[in-house]
């Protein structure tokens, strides 16, 4: 019989490059519509009240986040990161945009899963 020849990739290798993707892939176009200045971005962070560097902010933490959960050394604090920007935007929705706010929570969700599975590559 042949031996299988093992390429290192298993089921929780596997799981947590879906986990880091879809971080990316939700993260990094809102970075791209904040800073483009998309008008529906501009519009929301106008009624948000802090002024549109809060967009930039927002914008660029987002785009460091989702790049940095790419990256296998920085992934766990990259979904921290995104983690607490998910935080704010879930406050945001609920208290004064006044608009859905599910889907933060199905974020943070993956976000925390992100995190956890990888909470051992923080070393002190």
């Amino acid at each position: 019989m042949e031996k299988a020849i093992s390429t290192g990739w298993n089921g929780k290798k596997i799981g947590i490059w879906v986990l880091r993707i879809l971080s990316a892939a939700i993260f990094i176009p809102a970075a791209a519509m904040k800073l483009s200045g998309q008008p529906m971005m501009i519009a929301e962070f106008d009624t948000i009240g802090l002024g549109q560097w809060f967009r930039y902010v927002t914008g660029i933490l987002e785009l460091a986040g989702g790049i940095a959960v790419l990256v296998p050394r920085f992934s766990a604090l990259g979904a921290l990161l995104l983690l607490a920007v998910d935080v704010g935007a879930f406050v945001a929705q609920i208290s004064i945009l006044h608009m859905d706010w599910i889907h933060t929570i199905v974020i943070g969700a993956i976000l925390a899963a992100t995190f956890y599975v990888q909470r051992s590559s923080i070393k002190a």
